[in-house]
Order: C-alpha cells, then structure tokens, then sequence
C-alpha cells in the first residue's frame, strides 16, 4: 500500500520533532530560552541555506513578491513567536509537561484552516483527529512519572502561558504557510516548493529573534552561552532535527495534506516520547500512558486509511 505523502511527512516531522525537544529541553535548562531560540534559528538558517545552494543552485527561493511575505509572515509567527512560547514551555515545565500544551495547536490549525481555506473535514478525519488528540492527552495525563523536575505552582502557570502561545503560534504560523505555499502562487504556477518555503520562514523568524534579542538588552548573554559547548552541542542536534529537517518535513505535510490532519500528525510527540525517555532514562510507562498511546495510532491509522 502507498502511503500518502502528506501524511506520512507529517509523522516523520513528530518523529524529528520529538527527537530535538530532547535536546533543546536539555539546552534551555543551561543556557535559557532566548538564548536556545536565537541559535538553534541561527544554525537552521545555515543548514538550510546550504541545502537550498546544493539542491537548486542558488539561496535566493523563486517565489513572487506576495509569497515572500506570506511566508515571512508565517515564519514570525510560527517559528519566532510559537516557537519561542514553546522553548519557555519546555524549561519551566519539562519536555513531557511541556508537549502536553503544544498538542493544543491542531485544534487552532484545524479552525483556522476550515475558515480561512475552507478545508473540509470528513467524519471520518474528525473522528481519527479527535482520536489523536485524545489518545495524546490520556498519555500525557497518565500517573506514572518521567523525567520532570517538580515545579512551583509559579512555573506552572508561566509554562501554561508559554505553552498557550506557543500552540497558538505554530497553529497560525502552519495555516499562514500553506496560504503562502498554494494560494498566493503566481496564475499557472506550481506550489512553492517546501524547501525554498522552510527558507523564507526561517530567516524571517532568524531576524525578528536576533531583533529582539537586540531591543531587550540580552545580546551579551545570547553571546555568552556559545562559550556553553554542553548546550551548544545539544543546540546543534536539535537545530538540525527539528528546525531543519522537521520544518522541512511539516511544509511537505501542509502542501499534501489537510492542513489539520498534518497539525494532527505532527503532535504525536507526547506519544513518541514514551520509548524515547524509558530508553535514556528507564522510565516505565502506565498502563494508562500505554492506553492512550494505542488509541492515537488507531487515530493515526484512520486518518492514513479513510
């Protein structure tokens, strides 16, 4: 059976993106999360750049003008913005805390989408979402401990706003993308091509980071957690499995497939996250945890099948 394509980057982008909230929640927690989402955008902005160079001969993206701000648009939103209210998320509250809030951000794709792009849900991919999405909050919400450090109630509350911003920002941020990607395209022209797509978004986000990192006063400390080479090296790691790859991989997901079906897909990470911390840290799972991890992957195989 073919596999469809949409769907199936949207998974590898969870897998890629479960992957890099390992590191980047080991980074943030030395080095904070302005500094983590300044570099790690820095070094995707390299690693991107160069693929484009090897892969079409140039770095400049053949996008129309309308394109380009879309796409900027986009990568504010999501990859400065979202993304920054997710690295606060995860240093106040842990990696699996932390994914728990971001799993909220298909619900604002899924809306937006249906009012702005008029993407029709079927019953059948309401149910397998909403499968999904269950089966990932029963994981999360499930007694057996993880890897997390206890928090206040204060870190709570400020990895709760973190994270509310964070998924309403990589929901928006996915939406504007494929506007940006399909319907601004020039009359007869292809989609823009989820590389050159990834590209825009995140040079975009790169100066409004580095921007902000400016305006705030923190450039000396941005500057000074370079000399951390445990968080850097974590930094690299993720850098290159999820702002590089995994981004790639979600502009693939969002120009083959349903915008909300790939939001879906993609946050599947508090499910994949369960053999990752059992492997590194031997935490077992509950039964519970293991009941919810069946039930989003009889959501994912609906939304595959139907």
């Amino acid at each position: 059976m073919d596999f469809p394509l949409g769907e199936s980057a949207a998974l590898t982008t969870a897998i890629l993106w479960t992957a890099c909230s390992i590191f980047f929640a080991s980074a943030g927690r030395r080095i904070g999360a302005l500094s983590l989402n300044a570099w790690r955008i820095l070094m995707a902005v390299c690693f991107l750049g160069t693929a484009h160079i090897l892969l079409f001969g140039t770095i400049v993206p053949a996008a129309n003008q309308e394109q380009y701000g879309w796409m900027a648009l986009s990568g504010i939103i999501g990859l400065a913005i979202g993304d920054f209210g997710y690295f606060g998320c995860l240093v106040c509250m842990g990696p699996r805390r932390g994914v728990l809030l971001m799993s909220m951000h298909p619900i604002f794709t899924a809306i937006l989408a249906w009012i702005w792009l008029h993407e029709y849900l079927s019953q059948w991919t309401v149910i397998g979402i909403a499968m999904v999405l269950t089966g990932v909050i029963i994981a999360i919400l499930e007694q057996g401990h993880v890897h997390d450090e206890p928090i206040t109630r204060e870190r709570l509350m400020l990895g709760g706003f973190f994270g509310l911003v964070g998924s309403a920002g990589q929901g928006i941020g996915i939406v504007v993308a494929k506007y940006g990607m399909v319907e601004a395209a020039s009359p007869g022209a292809d989609s823009l091509d989820p590389l050159s797509a990834t590209l825009i978004r995140m040079v975009a986000a790169c100066i409004f980071v580095w921007l902000a990192v400016l305006v705030t006063k923190n450039l000396a400390s941005v500057l000074k957690a370079r000399k951390d080479i445990y968080a850097m090296k974590r930094t690299f790691a993720g850098a290159l499995s999820g702002p590089f790859l995994g981004v790639w991989m979600s502009m693939i997901a969002v120009t083959y497939a349903l915008a909300g079906v790939a939001a879906t897909l993609m946050s599947l990470m508090p499910i994949l996250i369960i053999p990752v911390v059992y492997v590194l840290y031997k935490e077992k799972t509950s039964m519970r945890g293991i009941m919810g991890a069946v039930i989003a992957f009889i959501g994912v195989a609906v939304l595959f099948l139907m």
